[in-house]
């Protein structure tokens, strides 16, 4: 048996790719089933450890990326699609996996395309609430569609309605559940206050940032703040800092952090009273599956139809509040987290909606079609 994942570089896309994976090899050990071997396609690989970790081949894959508002076709980026597919298509006939599994992006292209022409199985999945271009195009050829959002299902032609499961989002099971204890000690901050998380992504939120630097000294004197920053700024933030909370009597109440570990995460996450985030739709469910209160702050529009999109889809089921960035001040930001925070009532409504939304399992049942698909078509 034989199984190919493919997806964009980007932890949104990659990251559901290893929690599916996880969820094959406890199917595979439950059936007492030959281990089957999976290749992942693609840009190199946003976590090459998780890879290694579950025995993943690698197969580089290059693709161009087209930019949504593009109507003039670019001949490099062209060119660079047509060299991508043809290798991709040398790769499959080679290989011939008994399944494809996508998670869209740009980068799964090349791949899905030569799937089509070799007749391999495709089984897709979209974690926006608005679909991709490249999971819309490939739905037409699928076998079975996984969508995160109910209002991704719209997107998508009424004859492919019967081949859509709203699966939820696949989330790996190291970080599905936060440590319960530990997290005030792991961490060296005060166990009196409540804790809010800012968390702005894999490459951190400079808007997010900025805003939360500015209000910094009023936040910690009711709250720990523990700051995603993203690798890149830590230094930075960490000089600043220095001048901002140079006085402040409640300085050990913050604590930033690049990209944080799967551990400090769930520790992080078994401590927190209320998570800032932007909305990639993998942190948002990440975020409802340790069912806590949030504040959604989405990248604008111009820049991505999709944040904006599962932001207001995340809050349209009551775990969130959306604060739009052009709208994103100081002050706006403490006095919606000191809104939430003292109101013990809301704070449990908002908890309640977010296990709702979560639907656990999303890996293992996208797992069990995969599998049942390979094991139907290597037969």
């Amino acid at each position: 048996m034989k199984i190919v994942l493919v997806g964009g570089g980007t932890g949104g896309h990659f990251y559901p790719l290893i929690a599916v994976a996880e969820a094959i090899e406890e199917i595979v050990e439950e059936r007492v089933l030959i281990e089957p071997e999976i290749t992942y396609i693609g840009p190199a690989p946003f976590d090459e450890v998780a890879l290694l970790e579950h025995n993943i081949t690698y197969v580089h894959s290059s693709a161009g990326k087209m930019p949504r508002d593009s109507k003039i076709p670019n001949p490099f980026l062209m060119l660079k699609i047509v060299f991508g597919t043809v290798h991709s298509l040398i790769r499959l006939f080679r290989l011939y996996p008994d399944v494809i599994f996508s998670t869209g992006g740009y980068a799964a292209f090349p791949t899905l395309y030569a799937a089509r022409i070799l007749n391999i199985p495709v089984i897709i999945y979209d974690a926006d609430a608005t679909p991709g271009r490249v999971s819309l195009w490939s739905a037409k050829f699928a076998r079975w569609i996984a969508v995160a959002h109910p209002e991704a299902t719209e997107h998508f032609p009424k004859s492919l309605y019967e081949r859509i499961a709203n699966t939820g989002h696949p989330i790996r099971r190291a970080i599905e559940h936060p440590a319960p204890e530990g997290g005030h000690e792991f961490l060296k901050i005060d166990p009196s206050v409540p804790s809010v998380f800012v968390l702005g992504g894999s490459q951190g939120a400079q808007a997010i940032n900025s805003v939360v630097l500015d209000a910094l000294p009023t936040l910690l004197e009711r709250y720990n703040v523990v700051h995603q920053a993203g690798s890149a700024n830590v230094e930075e933030i960490n000089e600043l800092i220095s001048v901002i909370l140079k006085d402040s009597p409640h300085r050990n109440r913050y604590r930033i952090f690049g990209l944080l570990n799967t551990l400090a995460l769930r520790m992080t996450a078994g401590i927190t009273s209320l998570i800032v985030s932007r909305a990639g739709s993998g942190a948002i469910f990440e975020i409802a599956s340790w069912r806590i209160p949030s504040i959604i702050v989405p990248i604008p529009t111009e820049i991505s139809h999709d944040q904006t999109e599962n932001a207001f889809s995340y809050a349209r089921a009551g775990a969130a509040v959306v604060i739009e960035q052009r709208n994103l001040t100081p002050h706006l930001l403490t006095a919606e987290i000191a809104r939430i925070l003292d109101n013990a009532e809301l704070q449990n409504k908002m908890r309640e909606a977010a296990a709702s939304f979560a639907r656990p399992d999303a890996a293992k049942k996208i797992a069990k079609i995969l599998i049942e698909t390979a094991l139907e078509h290597e037969n």
